[in-house]
């Protein structure tokens, strides 16, 4: 099977780890060895690389071509439009796609399906371009583009659409299939297929040697995401008053790092409070297993890969109880869900997941649970299903004399 993957959502040179949900679980499918795919990772046009200009800046550095993991990626550039761009993003992206993709095919890659990734923009501009190529297309949900863009009307009108156009449509959670079937979408046109985790390369280690060569010492939980008012850094930050004895680590870049500054200065806790910025994912590991438990304390998420990540490490988790978490959190030895999210609710969470520590080898056997074989399978009868089906419409399709 030749697909095509598509999202906005893929690693790059400049920005390794974005996207990285869906580059690695392209691999574990590429790694069946019954798929060839090529990758159109669209990415926003920007005229200027002045480091002010911040994310933008960043993307307009991004190679046009390059060669991930022996998988070929290009970036083509499409334009964003402030203000108005949300409603015209899909149109915009496939339309500057269309050549990119166009001559993929010129050169003899005539791919059999769009494997597309994240329902909007990207869903929708793909399902535009498998009506103009003439090619099935599969959707992938993965969280705010099911539990937040649907309720702006003009694009929850667009993404029903390509819903209803969309040969098949995954989700990472059951709790989002759930969703969109709530919107009205039929619920056996959707297959939910959770991401595993690479349990290669996120491992146990020595952590007393970790937590040594990271200057580690004391009860010490780490938050793992964008510094952005989704993930709430600034409710864990908030309990550390009533957690007088833990440290706190937090990996990540963002918009809100001066204002989470700020408050751990005013809650008297910055000398507990370590922000260690844009971690590569082959150094995480060493800090999930330098900690003692890992906090996500966010307002959304679909199936939020660094608690898995963590738990590969050894290391239990406290999360809040949303969306897809708890299919993550389902067991003693993967950690606590929170019973409210708030300051206090981790606090209550930190100190539930102390008074009864499971043992770092049960975490790490809980998380062996999760591998991508059953994903890749997943795929593979879904993908082999609807081109089969393609292949054999096509067959029996009257010759036009």
């Amino acid at each position: 099977m030749k697909l095509l993957t598509f999202s906005s959502l893929f690693p790059n040179t400049v920005k390794p780890s974005h996207g990285i949900f869906v580059e690695t679980r392209l691999r574990y499918l590429l790694g069946s060895g019954q798929v060839a795919s090529r990758v159109v990772a669209p990415v926003p046009w920007f005229p200027s690389n002045n480091p002010r200009f911040g994310d933008y800046a960043a993307f307009s550095r991004v190679p046009a071509h390059e060669v991930r993991y022996d998988i070929e990626v290009s970036h083509p550039r499409y334009p964003v439009i402030p203000k108005v761009g949300m409603t015209v993003a899909p149109w915009l992206m496939a339309q500057a796609c269309k050549k990119e993709i166009g001559r993929i095919i010129d050169e003899g890659y005539d791919f059999d399906a769009i494997d597309a990734h994240y329902f909007y923009p990207d869903g929708v501009a793909a399902v535009m371009l498998g009506k103009y190529f003439n090619k099935p297309v599969v959707i992938t949900a993965r969280g705010t583009d099911i539990n937040l863009i649907p309720q702006y009307a003009l694009p929850r009108k667009q993404l029903m659409w390509a819903a209803n156009n969309a040969a098949g449509m995954i989700t990472v959670c059951n709790a989002l299939r759930d969703e969109m079937i709530g919107l009205g979408i039929p619920g056996e046109r959707i297959v939910a297929l959770r991401n595993g985790v690479d349990l290669q390369r996120f491992q146990p280690l020595d952590r007393q040697a970790a937590r040594a060569s990271l200057g580690i010492d004391g009860f010490t939980v780490i938050s793992v995401g964008v510094l952005d008012p989704r993930k709430a850094h600034d409710l864990t930050i908030g309990a550390l008053p009533m957690m007088p004895d833990v440290k706190l680590l937090i990996a990540g870049i963002g918009p809100e790092r001066k204002k989470l500054e700020g408050l751990a200065e005013r809650l008297g806790v910055a000398d507990r409070v370590k922000f260690l910025g844009a971690v590569a994912q082959p150094e995480l590991k060493n800090y999930y297993n330098a900690a003692d438990a890992m906090v996500l304390a966010s307002s959304r998420e679909g199936w939020a890969n660094v608690l898995l990540e963590s738990m590969a490490c050894g290391t239990p988790v406290v999360a809040s109880n949303v969306w897809g978490t708890p299919e993550v959190v389902a067991a003693p030895e993967a950690g606590v869900l929170m019973k409210e999210r708030t300051a206090r609710g981790i606090a209550e969470g930190i100190a539930a997941l102390r008074a009864a520590y499971p043992d770092h080898a049960a975490t790490r056997r809980y998380a062996e649970g999760f591998s991508w074989d059953a994903t890749t399978e997943g795929q593979l009868r879904l993908f082999g299903r609807i081109i089969g089906e393609r292949r054999a419409t096509a067959a029996v399709r009257p010759q036009v004399a």
